[in-house]
């Protein structure tokens, strides 16, 4: 990978806190980039303590005035502002307790609804029209939004089974929100795509499959069945993508959806 164009490079990740929000400002780091890490609470990790180009900043991605502030915060630093990666989002994890009454479609609360729709797609249009617009103004600049494997394929909801019995409403379920939310992301990247035709503006997404993080034991029985590979994804193997899409070894590449899946969105 040709990519030495990353060095010096200046991007803002957020929930850069979160467990492939780490990944992803990694993957950066890594090649030089100088990343801000965007989120609402501040990470006490010691991981990136030897990274000179590693800063934390708030930002909450709910509040245009937030991101206009985290923004203006950036330019003052650095002069200038290359990458957004839109990486924020509400975990939503599937789980056996109280999870039922919350997770269900029909048990669903419009304010849950708003809230992770607030955080996990509108945030993502919030923080695109304000560095969009000043990457369209000042030579350009890369878009990436995180999406997933379910932005392609519906949640399997049979994956959530504790045990060998069917199907039935008295089990927890991946919520509604989150399919929404991705999808969501993958037309935003293709509207972002051609919205500044001429300002070199580069709009993609990157469709991770699920990661494995200490999943019940169940759960990644049944997964494994669905993927091809036979396994969930280690975390840091989506660093290279990252590192690729934001960089000019893409630079032929705009509004297009990357999925990384172990094979599963295949079957």
């Amino acid at each position: 990978m040709s990519n030495n164009d990353l060095n010096n490079k200046v991007a803002i990740i957020t929930g850069g806190n979160g467990l492939l929000g780490q990944e992803h400002c990694e993957a950066l780091l890594e090649k030089g980039s100088v990343v801000y890490s965007g989120d609402i609470t501040k990470s006490q990790s010691q991981r990136f303590k030897n990274y000179k180009k590693y800063k934390q900043i708030f930002l909450d991605v709910t509040s245009e005035d937030s991101i206009k502030t985290t923004f203006n915060k950036i330019l003052e630093d650095e002069k200038r502002i290359d990458i957004l990666i839109n990486n924020a989002a509400i975990d939503a994890k599937v789980k056996s307790k109280d999870s039922l009454k919350f997770s269900r479609l029909e048990n669903f609360s419009l304010e849950q609804w708003n809230n992770e729709i607030n955080v996990g797609l509108t945030g993502a249009f919030l923080c695109s029209k304000v560095f969009g617009n000043y990457f369209s103004k000042n030579g350009g600049g890369v878009i990436l939004n995180i999406a997933s494997d379910l932005s392609v394929i519906s949640p399997d909801q049979r994956l959530y089974l504790t045990n060998d019995k069917k199907f039935s409403e008295n089990q927890p379920v991946k919520p509604v929100t989150y399919s929404v939310i991705k999808s969501g992301l993958i037309g935003l990247t293709k509207y972002l795509s051609t919205y500044w035709l001429d300002g070199n503006v580069r709009a993609n997404a990157l469709s991770p499959g699920g990661v494995y993080n200490d999943q019940p034991a169940q759960f990644v029985k049944n997964i494994k069945k669905l993927i091809p590979m036979g396994r969930l994804a280690n975390k840091d193997e989506y660093k290279a993508a990252i590192q690729f899409l934001c960089s000019e070894d893409s630079k032929y590449m705009t509004g297009q959806n990357m999925i990384i899946d172990g094979g599963r969105s295949v079957w």
